[in-house]
């Protein structure tokens, strides 16, 4: 049982991060202020040293939560494929909570301040892509490699295979993100581009019925 001391601290925790959050990406790693965070999150700035260190390991805090919860959106469908009775079904709702969970707004935003540091600060940019890109290929790559073992994939290289799913998913609305803001994709575009990429990537990696077409 969590104590209410424990429940104080974790709610402190996430005011914290919340707050680093707007503070980042108001003004950028180099102009963020931790005293700005701690004012807004209404706690000491010695509190957030405490917590999370330095403003580094605060926007690792905050790049780490925010992939956390857009994996949320996703767990569920990704580890469910291992035992599918329907692999282009089963993939194809996968696809479609994975491109809505990576194309959010506050996500892509992010997302263009840690490119605009990378420079400066590319051991931030390396936890962006090992708390995020990385981990999420890894889980794929172990959930292909599952599938091909059971028959359903024909992935020699299950790991690449993870990558061209993963970019013909989101390499469309991802750029047209990253690069036009404020012109959305609307929910019915991003199922197009999640649907689509699964049936190529079933046309170059699913298994062949006798008569020669994928099992899509």
């Amino acid at each position: 049982m969590v104590s209410p001391a424990e429940l104080r601290s974790a709610g402190k925790r996430e005011a914290i991060i919340d707050a680093a959050r707007s503070v980042f990406l108001a003004g950028g790693f180099a102009g963020a202020s931790v005293d700005e965070v701690a004012a807004l999150a209404s706690t000491s700035k010695r509190t957030v040293y405490g917590l999370f260190g330095d403003k580094k390991g605060l926007f690792t805090a905050v790049i780490t939560a925010d992939i956390e919860a857009a994996e949320h959106h996703s767990h569920d469908s990704v580890e469910a494929l291992v035992a599918s009775q329907d692999l282009a079904t089963d993939l194809r709702a996968f696809a479609r909570r994975h491109v809505v969970a990576v194309i959010q707004p506050h996500i892509m935003r992010l997302r263009r301040l840690i490119i605009g540091e990378a420079e400066r600060f590319p051991d931030l940019a390396s936890a962006w892509y090992a708390n995020g890109p990385g981990r999420g290929h890894d889980t794929l790559t172990r959930v292909f490699t599952a599938l091909a073992g059971r028959g359903l994939l024909r992935a020699d290289d299950p790991a690449l295979a993870a990558q061209h799913f993963n970019w013909l998913i989101l390499s469309i609305p991802l750029n047209q993100a990253m690069f036009h803001m404020g012109d959305d994709l609307t929910p019915a575009e991003l199922e197009h581009h999640a649907d689509e990429g699964t049936r190529v990537f079933l046309a170059a990696y699913g298994v062949r019925r006798p008569g020669g077409a994928a099992r899509t």
